[in-house]
């Protein structure tokens, strides 16, 4: 499905002449127009610009689509416009399920992109980690979009009125107090991290068995002084010198103090987010808004490997 983001984005690309005109103009960054059109690129399967070191060059496929792009986006527009008038003041509803890692970052920016600056879009917002939240959907509640994760093999499956997408990986870290006197993303080995205490996720959740799984794979068997599934927390505990844990790069974005993040190669995971949409076709603002997470999560270090 064409994202009338991307559109927008390629009329203005092919208008301007380059990557960084356009993100100049559109208000984004001249690698998350990259990421547009290379998405762009896959939703249509042709190729719409000739790629160098230093520059991309429309092709006469993206030419003819940046054309005919002016009378389908003035179209949207129309909708849009004939639909706020048909129901007056009333904004279009649009109802999101996020794990509560990524709602903060996520909501934050969106706040700021030009797309939705004046939206008439009325966001409902269910915050819960992804089993709470396809429990909900089997019960029957109805989401727009559900942004939700797996880590490694878990038995999570996921609903049939729902397809899904996947939007990249969100890397664990090792998180450490400052204080203990370790360099910041400094290689760092679990034969430093043997002995120490640690804060973990609670027993019996699928995070703590893959993460125990993995830990005892390289013979680290952390001594748990404690237990919390809210990163807040446990950030909270790192910084205040109590101990060290292993939390997904999502919840890094705003590090308190006193926190150091390490690389540990040998202890390497990651998170596969995805977004769940209804299988009977998703609305205009749906696609405008899963755009924009796919952008954002790009910012954050959430991006899939095969985006340009």
């Amino acid at each position: 499905m064409v994202n009338p983001i991307h559109l927008r984005t390629l009329l203005e690309t092919v208008r301007l002449g380059s990557f960084a005109a356009a993100a100049n103009r559109l208000g984004y960054t001249a690698s998350a127009v990259s990421q547009q059109m290379a998405a762009l690129e896959r939703a249509v399967g042709v190729p719409l610009f000739e790629r160098s070191a230093r520059s991309a060059h429309p092709t006469e496929a993206a030419t003819a689509m940046a054309r005919h792009s002016v009378r389908v986006l003035a179209d949207i527009d129309a909708l849009l416009a004939a639909t706020a008038n048909a129901h007056g003041a009333i904004a279009q509803e649009l109802r999101l399920a996020v794990f509560p890692s990524l709602a903060r970052p996520l909501l934050a920016r969106l706040r700021d992109r030009p797309e939705w600056d004046g939206s008439d879009v009325d966001l409902r917002f269910w915050v819960a980690d992804p089993s709470p939240t396809i429990r909900e959907i089997r019960a029957g509640r109805e989401f727009d979009i559900a942004l939700v994760y797996e880590v490694g093999e878990t038995a999570l499956t996921w609903p049939q009125a729902m397809r899904q997408e996947w939007l990249g990986d969100d890397e664990y870290r090792v998180v450490v107090p400052s204080a203990w006197g370790l360099r910041p993303y400094e290689a760092t080995t679990v034969h430093q991290l043997a002995n120490l205490p640690w804060v973990v996720h609670h027993p019996g959740t699928s995070d703590a068995a893959i993460i125990d799984r993995l830990f005892r794979g390289r013979d680290l068997r952390p001594r748990t002084v404690g237990h919390s599934d809210d990163y807040t927390v446990t950030l909270q505990l790192v910084a205040g010198g109590f101990a060290a844990s292993f939390v997904p790069a999502l919840a890094l974005h705003q590090l308190p103090d006193g926190v150091t993040v390490l690389d540990v190669p040998e202890l390497r995971l990651a998170r596969r987010v995805f977004a769940l949409t209804p299988t009977d076709g998703a609305g205009t603002a749906t696609d405008v808004f899963l755009g924009a997470v796919t952008e954002i999560l790009a910012e954050l270090g959430v991006a899939r490997q095969d985006a340009v």
